[in-house]
């Protein structure tokens, strides 16, 4: 059992760590800039996806346009103020989680469509680290495409059949079971079903390394 598992990959927003709250309040305030409202339900369209599609989704909105470039800017100058203010929330398990699989000799990753300025801020302020760090610039494609996925199983050097992919989004999920990789979904905005190959739990705290490798295998 515990040779069928190679790798562990990990999201990052909404499953590490609680960024969700961050990225709705910089939206809206975005969207206040670009004339028009920002809903919860906004922010659950964007769920699991990247920088450039979110962009592209408030400019859609916008009854005052400006430069994507632009727009971009404000979104990570907004978060990344966040993050520096030091409100980036770790998920209860995520630690233990992460402590067990290093602790453990597996080899691990974090899986993002955030931008690796951004995940590298993130990942610093709660004081973890990922031998294997895949990010949007990273991929031509990002979620719910499966490169992401993919390269990090490349880079893990693991057949991603015998990768767990942990994840909080349909996006996410879609992108790790397009590649091959079994999944635990934890579900934060949007709820994700059971499925085969795919473990459902309410929080990491519920997720052991022993429910890893009984999934992969």
């Amino acid at each position: 059992m515990t040779d069928a598992l190679a790798a562990v990959l990990f999201d990052m927003d909404g499953l590490l760590v609680d960024t969700e709250p961050l990225w709705l309040e910089t939206e809206t305030e975005v969207m206040a800039r670009l004339g028009a409202r920002w809903t919860p339900r906004d922010q659950q369209a964007l769920l699991g996806g990247s920088l450039r599609h979110a962009v592209g989704y408030l400019l859609a909105k916008a009854t005052r346009p400006a430069p994507p470039r632009t727009v971009e800017r404000w979104m990570m100058e907004g978060m990344l103020g966040r993050v520096r203010d030091g409100r980036v929330a770790v998920r209860p398990g995520a630690r233990e989680l992460l402590a067990a699989v290093a602790a453990a000799g597996l080899r691990y990753g974090l899986v993002t469509s955030s931008q690796r300025a951004f995940a590298d801020a993130v990942v610093a302020s709660i004081r973890m680290s990922f031998p294997v760090m895949v990010c949007a610039e990273d991929v031509a494609v990002t979620k719910p495409d499966p490169e992401a996925y993919l390269l990090a199983a490349k880079l893990c050097d693991a057949d991603p059949a015998r990768c767990v992919a942990l994840e909080d989004s349909p996006n996410g999920v879609a992108s790790a079971a397009a590649a091959g990789c079994r999944v635990v979904a934890v579900p934060s905005l949007v709820p994700i079903g059971p499925a085969p190959g795919r473990l459902v739990a309410r929080s990491l705290a519920e997720v052991t390394l022993d429910r890893l490798r009984a999934l992969a295998a």
